[in-house]
């Protein structure tokens, strides 16, 4: 908070005066550049408002000291308003593997706000269509996930994907046991595989001899479990909101760091920022010492690499195709640098994106 919002000598619920920034310090910024900077100042002003209004509902005297709004309440306003008022300039549709209330959903909803248009659809693989085809502005698909590690079917989709990835959000999965029963009266617990692998411990310990059945997706479970007696589903608290399911157990996930990966699908890389990742997909010769000298070539440009993963090469037997992140924008030197040096070294690549890192 800004200095001047100190009320030691002001009336309780006096509205501090705006930062004024000099002028000549957009003398060298281009018409873009301009745009940002007072789009920027807009945000900050919106937040400060908004934190006068929450000190005046709360009866309590400003002070920078005490903000009222937690940083993830500024982040998720200013997503929303975003969002919105990008809606009013041109409407946006997002793909995201559904059906709705599903964990890709939340996150669709997390990193866009709630402004666009969303489409469900039932596989991976159509979510990529869907945004190939021009259908969808933007997809939304998992890669990775902390506990069962990475999503095949999307790896799998990107060794022949017309797409660009320009995002990609983490997102928390915190699992909820829900029913229309008692605990105790559960016979069965319904949900999509990699639930259940992540509640296994859990069901274990608190449901042992209950019986698992796998369906396609967490809401399909939250579904099922409404319509059948003496069953609960295992699925997102957004799940049990909308399917009017009673919550037997918040968080029932073996691992509290249970974290899923999703990256945004478009057609274009996003905007080079202060903060960039680039994925890159490719294949090396089958020869002794090819893999090393590869990561060699980014150890010598000083690139980190945050994920890096082999990937069986659809019908070759034996041929692996590797998927790295790296820090850094495509455009960076080093990254150019790194790329020609592992073409020269007869690897076969593709740059799947460059995008904002996620904070």
């Amino acid at each position: 908070m800004k200095k001047e919002m100190s009320v030691n000598s002001q009336p309780e619920n006096h509205i501090p005066k705006k930062k004024t920034f000099p002028e000549s310090s957009s003398a060298n910024l281009s018409s873009e550049e301009l745009k940002q900077k007072k789009l920027k100042e807009i945000d900050a002003e919106i937040l400060r408002l908004i934190e006068v209004r929450a000190h005046v509902a709360a009866d309590r005297k400003m002070t920078p000291r005490k903000p009222l709004l937690p940083p993830q309440g500024k982040e998720s306003i200013l997503r929303d308003v975003r969002s919105l008022c990008d809606e009013l300039i041109r409407p946006k549709r997002i793909a995201f593997l559904g059906p709705q209330f599903s964990f890709t959903h939340q996150a669709a909803l997390k990193y866009f706000g709630e402004g666009p248009s969303f489409a469900p659809v039932a596989s991976i693989s159509s979510v990529f269509e869907e945004v190939e085809r021009n259908q969808c502005d933007f997809g939304v698909v998992p890669v990775e996930n902390s506990t069962d590690g990475r999503v095949v079917d999307a790896l799998e989709r990107f060794t022949h994907a017309e797409v660009q990835i320009c995002g990609e959000i983490d997102l928390p999965i915190h699992h909820t046991l829900m029913g229309t029963c008692e605990r105790a009266e559960i016979k069965t617990v319904f949900s999509k595989p990699q639930a259940i692998s992540q509640c296994r411990h859990w069901l274990a310990k608190h449901l042992p001899g209950v019986s698992l059945e796998e369906t396609t997706s967490t809401s399909a479970a939250a579904q099922i479990a409404k319509e059948t007696p003496n069953s609960a589903a295992i699925a997102s608290i957004l799940a049990a909101k909308a399917y009017g399911l009673n919550v037997l157990a918040p968080e029932i996930e073996d691992s509290r760091f249970n974290v899923t990966r999703f990256v945004i699908l478009g057609k274009e890389d996003a905007p080079k920022t202060a903060h960039d990742k680039t994925m890159l997909m490719f294949e090396l010769p089958h020869q002794a010492g090819s893999l090393a000298d590869a990561m060699a070539i980014f150890k010598k440009n000083r690139i980190n690499l945050t994920w890096i993963e082999s990937f069986p090469m659809p019908k070759e037997s034996g041929k692996y195709l590797f998927f790295v992140d790296m820090e850094g924008h495509r455009t960076q030197i080093k990254i150019r640098r790194a790329l020609s040096a592992l073409e020269k070294k007869n690897a076969k690549l593709a740059i799947l994106g460059s995008y904002p890192a996620w904070k």
